[in-house]
């Protein structure tokens, strides 16, 4: 990808760049300063399709923070201090506590969603009057842009319901949110457009399975799995069986049309960064060492280098070191102990997720506290830097998917778990002990995919909208939301937004001014 960066800073970038400082919910791309001289060849359309993935990679914090920072992983333990983290929370402990509200909303702009979406509006109109495009990039890139601009409505959908819907494109000042006003439209309509554009995206591709750019461009099989989640949801809301087939049906499409997809033996070996776009990812957020890195990993989820040293890692039995322990991040949301303690000490999945800190007194060590270490980024020039792909979809999301479905449609899912499980526990698996149905958790089986798919997934924006998938009650009875706080369940819109588009509605029960 980094080809196309060049690309972009000398054209896309006038397109997309000159809206950061504009308010995120601008509809405006302000594509009219360089229109006259772009959509001419068929390598600006290239370069434009960079930037728009580009731009979904600027959007990775949100995405992280809305899928699982609600949830049951992150917090400061109980009776901690700042002892072991040695920053404030800044306001993320509002995220697990659940005490958002307009002036601390969690996320604000919509997570700045609509710059992209913006984009991905013009890159459709445009595609779909040019003849410069060649018919099969013409075609896969349309399926790109409806993809795309789905996954984003899904996520708009799943945390504030309705919003404003935006498909056609959008040049000059013809449409800007924040100085002309425009209302939300349903959470029904929402949904209703999430469906359209991924039926116009999986006909866009057509019979085109491939994959772009190693895995770093949205795909059919992306649009699958998004189908796959889309109607899971929908299949608790109403659809029933028959959603649960749809969604059943879009991921057994992949296995059949895409044979090269399946579990990595060893689950390390799916994150590190000299190992991309591997057989086990579908769709991942890129970066690249010296082009791009996930900051707000940095700044947020992981140690300073200076304060680590004062712990110990119990499994290596040694002390950290700034050498190696080189994290040089700020620790505002650690993992919780209990979170880590989830994992049996035979998972795999534990220390190739989360890092634990121990105090040493004489030979005893004692747990004062975790934090995630999935992404762990590569070394260079003595320090760290946090560039590895982030899995937006991947094989193990498919099989979890899958014996959901079958078992919202009463068929035996052992076969999708275990082959998850297996993977897990490695040399020390026992079907007969750690295989599916087997474990304790089994006895409820959404409870089952629930617990698998926590331990799978940990800092891969998932959690709390798996917990939402299922139902409220799961939300209630895995994080510290209540039921009286039902409302909550959505989050607030930020001031800023409600000031500027006074046709917008606060979620309904938080205090709009």
């Amino acid at each position: 990808m980094k080809k196309y960066i060049t690309i972009i800073l000398s054209g896309l970038w006038i397109l997309v760049l000159s809206t950061s400082c504009r308010k995120q919910l601008d509809l405006s791309p302000v594509s009219s300063v360089s229109d006259a001289n772009f959509w001419k060849t068929a390598d600006q359309f290239d370069s434009f399709v960079a930037g728009v993935h580009t731009l979904f990679r600027n959007n990775n914090s949100a995405f992280q923070t809305l899928g699982e920072m609600r949830a049951d992983i992150f917090a400061t333990d109980p009776g901690s201090s700042s002892t072991f983290t040695g920053e404030a929370t800044q306001g993320l402990e509002r995220l697990w506590t659940q005490n958002l509200n307009l002036d601390n909303p969690g996320v604000s702009g919509f997570g700045g969603f609509y710059t992209n979406i913006s984009q991905l509006n013009l890159l459709i109109s445009k595609l779909n009057s040019t003849t410069v495009v060649s018919t099969a990039n013409k075609n896969y890139y349309l399926g790109i842009a409806y993809g795309m601009r789905a996954f984003y409505y899904y996520h708009l959908y799943r945390s504030w319901g309705g919003v404003v819907i935006q498909t056609e494109p959008t040049t000059g000042t013809s449409i800007d949110i924040s100085n002309l006003a425009k209302a939300a439209s349903s959470a029904g309509d929402v949904l209703a457009l999430i469906k359209a554009d991924i039926d116009k995206s999986v006909t866009s591709f057509g019979a085109d399975y491939s994959f772009r750019n190693a895995k770093g461009y949205w795909s059919k099989s992306a649009t699958l799995m998004l189908k796959a989640d889309v109607y899971l949801w929908t299949s608790y809301r109403g659809g029933g069986i028959a959603d649960a087939t749809i969604a059943k049906a879009a991921l057994t499409d992949i296995q059949t049309n895409v044979a090269a997809l399946q579990l990595l033996p060893s689950y390390a070996n799916v994150f590190p960064t000299t190992n991309r776009g591997n057989n086990e990812i579908i769709f991942a957020i890129r970066y690249q060492l010296n082009e791009a890195s996930m900051g707000f990993v940095s700044g947020s989820f992981v140690p300073q280098s200076s304060l680590i040293i004062n712990f110990s890692d119990s499994l290596t039995n040694r002390q950290f070191t700034v050498t190696t322990d080189n994290w040089g991040g700020l620790l505002r949301a650690p993992v919780k102990i209990a979170a880590f303690r989830q994992f049996n000490t035979n998972d795999t999945r534990a220390l190739a997720t989360i890092q634990p800190a121990y105090t040493k007194t004489g030979g005893t060590y004692k747990i004062a506290g975790c934090f995630v270490d999935k992404f762990a980024g590569e070394q260079n020039a003595g320090s760290r830097t946090i560039d590895n792909d982030w899995p937006v979809y991947r094989y193990a999301d498919l099989l979890l998917m899958k014996a959901e479905a079958e078992i919202a449609l009463g068929q035996d899912p052992t076969a999708e778990i275990n082959l998850v499980r297996a993977r897990a526990y490695g040399a020390n698996y026992n079907a007969g002990v750690q295989g599916y149905p087997n474990q304790a958790v089994d006895g409820n089986a959404k409870e089952a995919i629930l617990q698998e798919r926590l331990l799978e997934f940990i800092f891969e924006g998932k959690r709390w909208y798996d917990l939402r998938r299922m139902g409220d009650s799961y939300v209630y009875e895995h994080t510290t939301l209540l039921p009286s706080q039902a409302y909550a369940l959505y989050w607030p819109i930020d001031r800023t937004s409600l000031t500027n588009n006074r046709d917008l509605t606060q979620t309904t029960g938080y205090a709009s001014f």
